[in-house]
Parts: structure tokens; sequence; C-alpha cells
């Protein structure tokens, strides 16, 4: 996912990249377990400059966040980043990179995972009926069995009841 741009006239440039699972293994990021995103980059060639625009289209690989089990997101979008060169100046905007004046070539992965990743949505879950219904079984189940366990034998559960007025009628007649 390296462009070598040294050497190259002014004009634009056409690539295609496929990120796949070994790319994304590469990564070493647990949130996106593998995927195939295909990749169009289209890069303007000027004297000081590089003008790159991405077109992401594919599915990535990741966790359930209810159940844990593996869930496909859908991937889509455009991105652009623009490459300046200079050995002096600076650049805050997350938009510009700056390369010093010797860059013969670009590496794009790490711009590539980003783009990616944020385009995977902060929650994400299977649709409804569609989670793994052994794990749900079991989260429900200890949900229960917590809530069981610490009305049990927890005394301060019951005063707190009596004194919001939820209490079974025994605190109540207590109070008389």
């Amino acid at each position: 996912m390296t462009i070598r741009f040294s050497g190259l006239k002014s004009g634009f440039y056409d690539y295609d990249f496929l990120l796949d699972d070994e790319f994304f293994a590469e990564q070493k990021n647990e949130e996106i377990e593998g995927g195939k995103v295909k990749v169009a980059v289209r890069m303007e060639r000027k004297e000081r400059l590089l003008m790159f625009s991405f077109r992401l289209e594919g599915e990535v690989t990741t966790r359930c966040d209810r159940c844990l089990g593996e869930i496909t997101v859908p991937i889509e979008g455009e991105e652009k980043l623009c490459v300046r060169f200079s050995d002096t100046e600076q650049c805050d905007d997350e938009d510009v990179t700056v390369l010093p004046e010797s860059a013969f070539e670009i590496d794009l992965k790490q711009w590539l995972y980003e783009y990616v990743a944020v385009r995977i949505p902060m929650q994400h879950v299977h649709a409804d009926g569609e989670c793994d219904k052994e794990m749900l079984g079991y989260i429900s189940s200890d949900e229960e069995a917590d809530e069981r366990t610490s009305e049990d034998t927890d005394p301060r559960w019951a005063s707190l009841k009596a004194l919001l007025g939820e209490g079974d009628g025994k605190e109540e007649e207590n109070n008389k």
C-alpha cells in the first residue's frame, strides 16, 4: 500500500487496494478481526503537493457488543488527504500531512486503517433475534441470579425498599 511518486509527472494516477484479513491482522487492533474492503485511490501529483481521494467499500468482522459473537459491519465512504512537501513547515490540519522534500514514496496503510475504523459504529450489535441465544441465556441468568443474591443476602435492600414504600407490607406493620 505504498505509492512511489518520485519520477511521476504532474497529473492523475489511479490505484486499487484490497484490505483483507492479513491487512487487519497486521494492525494489531482487537476491534477489527478481519474483512474485505476495496479501496480505490486517485492521486493527483503536483509539483509540491499530492492530493489523494479514497473510495472505500466492503465489510469488516468484529464482535457483537451484546453476545460477543462475530458480526459483519458494512464499510462505505470517501476520504481525502493532502500531502505537502517541506523540510521546515509543519501543519496542524489533520487532513494535511507534510513529508520531507527528499521523500520518494508514501505508505498509506495507517490512513487506510483509520478510514475504515472510523466507519465502524460505536455500538455494533446483531439485529434483534440474531444474537447467540446460548450466550444471551448466560447473561440473563447471571443478571437474575445477581439480583436475587443481592436482595436475599443484603438486609439494606429491605430497609431501602421500606423507605421508598416498595416493601412487602411487613416493614409497614412493624412501623405501626
